[in-house]
């Protein structure tokens, strides 16, 4: 019967480091800046699974401490910091850790190897654009596969370089005037 209740001090004990690591987790976000809960990449996302998932172990496992747990959160945040702060300094870390954004549409055609590549179906594009309230492929200017995994759709007819496209992959194939130094 311990599966259904195990007594008060289990209970006592999740709900005391709930709140105490909670809090933990609180003070060292708000300490450390906005940059290390961002989703601008895969490494930003494991960052923030790994808190989650270390905030679960401080709650309901027994064999790990408050004080276990808040290192842990101490060293994934410091080391997101340490990376961050590398990969703006070092474009060769910045390539390390960070994709590159994909041009998926260029006026209104599908760019089906970058497609292929990035694993992305025709449904999932038409859906992007259809959140975005437009009606055809045609009137999509740009699709963008973002390094987050989100769909960014361009609707501007007028869009010429120098662009917003200037550092997605595929856009200096789809739009050979597109300027890298603006």
């Amino acid at each position: 019967m311990h599966v259904i209740f195990d007594g008060w001090a289990g209970i006592g004990r999740t709900i005391v480091a709930g709140i105490l690591g909670y809090l933990a987790l609180v003070v060292f976000l708000r300490v450390s800046g906005k940059r290390t809960l961002s989703k601008m990449n895969a490494f930003d996302l494991v960052v923030t699974v790994a808190l989650g998932s270390t905030l679960a172990t401080i709650v309901l496992s027994h064999d790990v401490s408050l004080a276990e747990g808040t290192a842990a959160y101490a060293v994934l945040i410091a080391m997101q910091f340490v990376i961050a702060w590398l990969s703006v300094r070092f474009p060769a870390i910045s390539r390390l850790v960070k994709s590159e954004p994909q041009l998926l549409v260029y006026q209104g055609r599908l760019l089906e190897d970058a497609m292929h590549r990035e694993r992305v179906v025709e449904a999932e594009v038409l859906s992007a654009l259809r959140q975005q309230g437009i009606a055809s492929l045609a009137a999509g200017t740009a699709v963008v596969l973002e390094t987050d995994g989100s769909f960014t759709v361009i609707s501007d007819p007028d869009l010429r370089p120098p662009s917003v496209l200037r550092d997605v992959a595929g856009a200096d194939q789809a739009v050979p005037a597109v300027s890298k130094e603006a």
